[in-house]
């Protein structure tokens, strides 16, 4: 179709079909959907970050393994050629001196053999001496003049007669005299050989390894276990050092898997490795892999300052002196709190009394000479126990030298707790040689911690707490 110029005539383009117009519902949607998307990408992110630092971390282990690994077969190598170099140095001096012993012995039987044969060489030799001597006299006598022929021979005669020529000296036969040889056993090589071949070992594990650590006040619970099932130990060794120290002490040499480590300061990191003593054997096992503990518990320590008792340096042994000063000895500060064992050690014993007494209390009262009162449980030295005052019928052996007390406590609330007090009950066991009582100590306030404190009539307990 052309126009009125003669151009052509295009008809027209239909409008574009326009969208519906959205509905907010939809559009809420959308943004939800958005939201969800953006909230799910996070969390992945999150996984993704998660997941990439435990391997991080399991990297950081393997590493760790790697140069354990590494470092103690460097150690093991170093030590096996130290070892066998001192055995090899300590193997030729022995066999040296026992050469230079051997080569003495002989030389002392050459020389004590020889000596005789000395003797009776001199001895003949004399005699051919005097042999030669008379047959140039003789010889002399009878080719001499005629004139002193019968004068030389008449010496001759007399002489010969003396020397006695029938009589000659006896020569040992070659069995009778010494031949000397030397013993060699082989079977000393073979007994060489075989417990050279039998002569250490190589364990990649140590028969034991450190297995807790309990923190205590001022100190560590360090327990071990045996890993090596085929292993039977006799003794075990712990050792322990301040992280930056450069050497083990030996702090326990015994039959039992836990030791407590005293005198540890808080907040400091210390090295721990046991080894353990096989049955019948005189060396020790491979130590086990160090590992490190601390304590944040301050240690206990007994008030300074009371005129009746004397204290070590760390403050944590009491020593009842002669001093006629009585009364309680307290801790310094409630240290005490309940879910720890508290332990008196007695070291010493003095004369005992019916008012002494070990054990806790709320808060300290001066004025008192025993913790048989209110507010308080103890064991006094025959073994009696008492609460807030009261003994109970369940009695305890009597404390000796060496004897161990100890306190556990745990809470049992009857009601409501507040800072303005309420019921408040603690189950108390207090163990002692191997025997133990139980009972609820019931309480009219909350007892966050507890003060812990010892009394003695007379002189000569020496008491250490932890």
């Amino acid at each position: 179709m052309r126009g009125p110029s003669g151009g052509e005539v295009r008809p027209p383009r239909p409008a574009p079909a326009s969208l519906p117009p959205r509905l907010p519902m939809e559009a809420a949607a959308t943004e939800a959907e958005v939201r969800l998307l953006l909230q799910e990408a996070r969390e992945s992110i999150e996984a993704a970050r998660s997941y990439r630092r435990e391997l991080q971390q399991r990297l950081r282990g393997l590493h760790q393994a790697r140069e354990q690994i590494k470092e103690s077969a460097t150690l093991t190598r170093d030590v096996l050629e130290q070892h066998f170099s001192d055995l090899k140095g300590t193997l030729k001096k022995l066999l040296d001196e026992r050469l230079m012993s051997l080569l003495q012995e002989v030389d002392v039987i050459e020389q004590e053999s020889i000596k005789p044969l000395d003797e009776c060489q001199k001895l003949i030799e004399h005699g051919v001496s005097t042999a030669d001597d008379l047959l140039r006299e003789g010889e002399s006598a009878v080719d001499g003049d005629v004139g002193t022929q019968n004068e030389k021979l008449c010496n001759f005669t007399k002489k010969a007669l003396h020397i006695q020529l029938d009589s000659l000296p006896e020569v040992p036969s070659l069995v009778d005299v010494p031949c000397l040889s030397a013993q060699l056993d082989d079977c000393l090589l073979t007994i060489l050989k075989n417990q050279i071949f039998r002569h250490g070992t190589v364990a990649s594990r140590p028969p034991v390894q450190l297995e807790e650590f309990v923190e205590k006040p001022g100190g560590i619970l360090v327990r071990w276990c045996k890993v090596d099932d085929d292993f039977i130990p006799q003794d075990y060794r712990l050792q322990y050092r301040k992280s930056a120290a450069s050497h083990f002490e030996d702090v326990y040499v015994g039959s039992e898997t836990e030791f407590i480590v005293l005198h540890i300061d808080p907040n400091v990191d210390y090295q721990f490795r046991v080894c353990a003593r096989g049955d019948g054997r005189q060396e020790w096992s491979p130590w086990s892999v160090p590992q490190i503990g601390r304590t944040t518990l301050v240690p206990h320590e007994w008030t300074t300052g009371l005129e009746g008792y004397s204290l070590s340096s760390r403050r944590n042994i009491a020593l009842r002196n002669d001093s006629q000063s009585c009364g309680v000895l307290y801790s310094k500060a409630p240290t005490y709190f309940c879910g720890q064992t508290l332990t008196f050690r007695i070291e010493t014993v003095g004369q005992p009394d019916r008012r002494d007494s070990l054990g806790v209390c709320v808060e300290q009262r001066n004025g008192y000479d025993s913790l048989q009162r209110d507010k308080a449980v103890c064991i006094s030295t025959n073994g009696a126990v008492f609460v807030n005052g009261k003994e109970m019928t369940n009695q305890l052996p009597a404390v000796t030298s060496g004897s161990t007390v100890t306190f556990d406590m745990e809470v049992v609330q009857l009601g409501p707790c507040s800072n303005e007090g309420g019921n408040f009950k603690l189950r108390v066991t207090i163990s002692s040689n191997n025997r133990e009582v139980v009972f609820d100590w019931v309480l009219d306030q909350c007892c966050g911690s507890l003060y812990f404190g010892c009394s003695f009539s007379y002189p000569g307990w020496k008491v250490l707490v932890f």
